[in-house]
């Protein structure tokens, strides 16, 4: 496997960003962090989900920011809004309510059934590293319909065992999970810089999907904490088109900030 897929003519975070923007077909909003899942949401609107809105924490929905945003607090978010409100309205009023359709979220460490660690690394009262929290996190693993995580893929991220829980994920028991009464249905798909992997149906485990160009059996392999789930269907993930890369670079990141 090469380091990187410039040999290609994409970096990998370029086929990341491609990979999940089509997973944004026909969904009507998606609750949307910075970096690299607020491009993928840019280039799902300028190419396969044309009418997805933008809802970011801070207060903003329906945002089509004029330039790539700093923070979640950039103005540029507010760029063509349908609304602006307070965090508590947007929180209470559409995420809690059921309202939004897909959201994004990754972590410092996932395991097999999609839980997420963004608390700490090692032991709570003596962390290794202190990691920023939930913030909105679990709130939006709990209450939005679908979940893609985003998020690059090793040994130390993809973990049999994470050192903190921070956001739910599926629990391996899905009558359990069913009868949890959240709106969320838990994490549907991940999308990582050596594969995609959905979840399956009976056991909530996450499993193999398409591995990326370049990329094999072994690779994914060395790369995470347990033994991966191989879908029945595993095939290659498609390559950016010309389309999306000219997107991303002269549109969405011409600075090269995320993608390089």
């Amino acid at each position: 496997m090469s380091d990187a897929a410039a040999d290609l003519g994409y970096s990998k975070s370029e086929l990341m960003i491609a990979a999940s923007a089509r997973l944004l077909g026909g969904v009507s909003n998606c609750f949307v962090g910075v970096g690299l899942p607020n491009i993928v949401c840019n280039l799902a609107q300028r190419t396969v989900a044309p009418e997805l809105q933008l809802v970011y924490e801070s207060g903003v929905y329906g945002a089509r920011p004029e330039r790539l945003p700093l923070s979640i607090g950039d103005p540029t978010l507010a760029t063509g809004s349908t609304a602006v409100t307070s965090m508590f309205e947007l929180f209470a009023f559409y995420l809690q309510a059921g309202l939004i359709d897909v959201a994004f979220l990754g972590g410092a460490q996932i395991d097999r059934y999609g839980n997420l660690n963004t608390t700490v690394i090692g032991d709570y009262a003596h962390p290794n590293v202190r990691l920023p929290g939930s913030g909105g996190a679990c709130e939006i693993a709990i209450h939005a319909r679908q979940i893609l995580v985003i998020m690059r893929q090793a040994q130390r991220s993809f973990v049999e065992r994470l050192d903190f829980r921070t956001s739910p994920g599926h629990s391996g028991d899905p009558a359990h999970d069913a009868a949890r009464g959240w709106w969320g249905s838990g994490p549907t798909s991940v999308v990582t810089d050596l594969a995609t992997y959905t979840f399956d149906g009976p056991t909530g485990e996450m499993t193999l999907r398409t591995l990326h160009p370049g990329v094999t059996l072994d690779d994914v392999r060395a790369n995470m904490g347990w033994e991966p789930k191989v879908g029945v269907d595993l095939a290659g993930t498609p390559a950016p088109t010309d389309d999306e890369l000219r997107l991303i670079r002269e549109e969405l990141d011409p600075g090269g900030v995320y993608t390089k």
